[in-house]
């Protein structure tokens, strides 16, 4: 990838490893549909996903976050020493206290360096990617922790078949280091708030005897409405993250959007015509829509599989709530 993105030589910087967890639980389609109107056919149809990851009690976001930020430091031969700053990506976690990255930070040892979360829903792994790439390049880290992990099954009715078909649990982490050649491409991101009640966590309420009691809030999904804005809007803004990186989609070797529905992913790919040698990533139909974390789960899972080689140039594009989205171009360690 050398060329890509801008700036004085040295001040890049490049993904030296990933690391995932993923939660033992595993659920099926059938296992819905003893649970709910829905069957495996329909299911798979309409999102691709046959199993889904759960998490358990004993598996809280800073466990699963950590166990991934180990496995990612082990991978580039790090300590926690090295670690300048940690940055959290989740969407299920928002507004608690302390952040999960402080968390996480406690488990993994890590103490003094800035620890702070980031919300940008299903885009929140390549925002947290450019908020690393942006304090490499402005010489305040040389080497950033991105961990990225969820528990959507902790804000999802169970009872809500367009939500709890969906989505699961897991964790993902990526060690960004500095480095002499760029490995990551400029950001195109973005945000539409006009879409910001089409995927929102809604506080309803219940009666009882006692009077009002304010329930959990759900999240709750205009689907359609996501759909036709996603395989409109999407694809452009990959492209732009293409041409922003100085490359052509002749150079590009993996598409890992955020897997959230494989009808979306299929309509991106023909939109965007990529060549067919491009390996795209359907992490999700095994593991579920696991939010910010579901780019670098499916990242690893290429990488893991020997879908692609190390050094493969991947386009990452992330999108989700309050029409959030960011895309970049990042070569794979």
């Amino acid at each position: 990838m050398t060329g890509v993105g801008a700036g004085s030589r040295g001040s890049h910087c490049r993904i030296a490893s990933l690391g995932v967890y993923r939660p033992a639980l595993q659920v099926s389609n059938h296992d819905l549909s003893e649970m709910m109107d829905t069957s495996d056919e329909w299911i798979v149809k309409r999102t691709g996903i046959r199993v889904r990851r759960l998490a358990g009690p004993q598996e809280p976001l800073s466990r699963m976050g950590a166990a991934a930020a180990e496995r990612a430091l082990t991978a580039a031969g790090a300590a926690v020493a090295d670690i300048d700053c940690v940055i959290g990506a989740t969407m299920s976690f928002t507004g608690q206290t302390p952040a999960m990255a402080v968390r996480i930070a406690e488990r993994l040892g890590i103490a003094g360096p800035p620890a702070f979360d980031l919300s940008a829903a299903c885009a929140g792994f390549p925002y947290a990617l450019e908020t690393a790439r942006g304090l490499i390049r402005a010489g305040s880290a040389r080497t950033v922790l991105v961990v990225a992990a969820e528990r959507m099954t902790d804000i999802v009715d169970p009872r809500d078949r367009a939500t709890a078909v969906l989505f699961a649990d897991g964790a993902g982490a990526a060690l960004v280091t500095r480095s002499d050649e760029p490995g990551v491409g400029p950001v195109v991101w973005g945000s539409d708030g006009s879409l910001s009640r089409a995927l929102e966590q809604r506080v309803e309420w219940a009666s009882f005897r006692d009077g009002l009691t304010d329930e959990r809030p759900y999240l709750r999904m205009e689907g359609p409405r996501l759909f036709r804005w996603v395989i409109d809007e999407m694809p452009k803004v990959a492209g732009r993250a293409v041409a922003a990186a100085g490359l052509t989609l002749d150079q590009i070797d993996a598409f890992v959007p955020h897997q959230a529905n494989i009808r979306m992913i299929e309509s991106m790919v023909r939109s965007l015509g990529l060549p067919e040698r491009v390996v795209v990533a359907e992490d999700l139909r095994d593991q579920g829509n696991t939010s910010a974390a579901s780019i670098p789960l499916a990242l690893e899972r290429l990488a893991a599989d020997g879908d692609v080689k190390p050094g493969a140039v991947a386009l990452l594009l992330g999108f989700g709530a309050g029409g959030t989205y960011a895309a970049q171009v990042a070569q794979l360690p």
